[in-house]
């Protein structure tokens, strides 16, 4: 059963996933949330201060605590982070509790959206480029088989991304899947 009640964003980072998320929301009428900004409300701390003194590992469990916190609500929208998909419980419990939009966006795109950053652990590197590519590899499948729906967000504007979904979603609920 198709279950709209809630949309999951997913995708890289610099796909957009909050802005996006922020802006759909406000279309829907439903909260939004961060998953990686509630992560930083719970511990006090950035991201990049877990990844540095606690390891990736321990940010996945952390990860993995609040996806499961916020796929008990219900009516919201939540932009995660882009390792979510990494942790099959979190895909399970996304694609369990409400529709999860997949934003793809190109390399040239994300290291370009990116590159001014300095709060993003793994892309503290000479090279974002060739970390997107790896990531990629790894999470390109993943994204793609946890996603109901895929939306390109390569040049365009946030309010024309978020009224895209916001128009699929709603032909998604005219039109059910067939059984």
């Amino acid at each position: 059963m198709l279950d709209q009640r809630n949309v999951y964003l997913i995708g890289p980072m610099g796909s957009g996933k909050t802005a996006v998320g922020r802006r759909l929301a406000a279309l829907l009428g439903k909260q939004f949330f961060d998953s990686d900004a509630e992560i930083e409300k719970r511990t006090g701390v950035d991201i990049r201060f877990i990844f540095e003194k606690e390891g990736e590992a321990r940010f996945r469990e952390r990860e993995r605590e609040v996806i499961a916190d916020l796929t008990a609500l219900d009516d919201v929208v939540v932009a995660t982070g882009g390792g979510v998909i990494l942790d099959a419980a979190n895909r399970d419990r996304l694609a369990k509790t409400g529709t999860v939009v997949y934003l793809e966006t190109t390399i040239d795109t994300l290291v370009r959206r990116t590159r001014v950053t300095k709060t993003r652990p793994l892309l503290m590197t000479d090279d974002p480029r060739t970390v997107f590519e790896r990531l990629m590899t790894v999470r390109r499948p993943l994204y793609e088989s946890t996603a109901d729906l895929r939306i390109e967000t390569t040049g365009r504007q946030v309010r024309a991304v978020a009224t895209d979904i916001q128009q699929r979603l709603a032909r998604r609920v005219a039109m059910p899947p067939s059984t």
